[in-house]
């Protein structure tokens, strides 16, 4: 265990609080880093990509002169792939691109991301960011406060938390997801991670 300061949402330091060693304090796996992050990627991609082939594109029912006796070379169909307006040769068709991964390498490259956010004092805890109701200028403050305002910041919330999502969701450089949304993608893609330390246990229990 180690400890880790926690701030309020004026900036001030109010506490600390352990953080398991084992989740916060590990030496970062980059290639497993990597590995995760290009196959969720690939998986995110819808692959919906799409061309059509000879036998797809309209036209091109009868043979478009003679085999023989033209001095040109033989045509079968101006549908095919030579010919303006005819069909793609070896274009994309859809398919999924997905890719599998094991979960071990999966919570592996998080707690290394988690780590290197330790590592880099990029890491930083809240004692609580709820709001009474919506409000993006309140949010901004917050962040200013912190210290971290202008940087792309990445903002982890309790995923019942609404309040908190709707008065982030609308600032610039800023994305917010729900702890159970979280992926190695999402934690890397920042200058600077905040969450809750309850949210920060919460992720510590599950990836231990």
């Amino acid at each position: 265990m180690s400890k880790y300061e926690i701030k309020n949402v004026e900036g001030k330091k109010v506490g600390t609080t352990e953080l398991s060693s084992d989740v916060y304090g590990i030496e970062p796996n980059i290639p497993v880093v990597h590995q995760v992050v290009v196959c969720q990627d690939a998986s995110a991609r819808q692959g919906t990509h799409s061309t059509k082939n000879r036998h797809e594109v309209s036209g091109g029912g009868v043979k478009p002169y003679r085999q023989k006796g033209t001095g040109r070379a033989r045509q079968g169909s101006i549908r095919a792939g030579q010919w303006t307006g005819g069909g793609v040769i070896f274009g994309p068709t859809p398919r999924s691109h997905a890719r599998r991964i094991n979960n071990k390498m999966v919570k592996l490259a998080m707690r290394s991301v988690l780590s290197g956010k330790v590592a880099d004092s990029e890491l930083v805890l809240v004692d609580s960011l709820e709001f009474a109701q919506p409000s993006t200028k309140q949010a901004k403050a917050a962040l200013q406060n912190l210290g971290i305002e202008g940087k792309r910041v990445t903002v982890i919330v309790p995923d019942d938390d609404v309040n908190t999502y709707l008065s982030f969701r609308n600032l610039p450089k800023v994305s917010i997801f729900g702890v159970s949304e979280v992926t190695t993608r999402f934690l890397i893609d920042n200058g600077a991670l905040v969450m809750s330390a309850d949210v920060a246990k919460q992720l510590g229990e599950v990836l231990a």
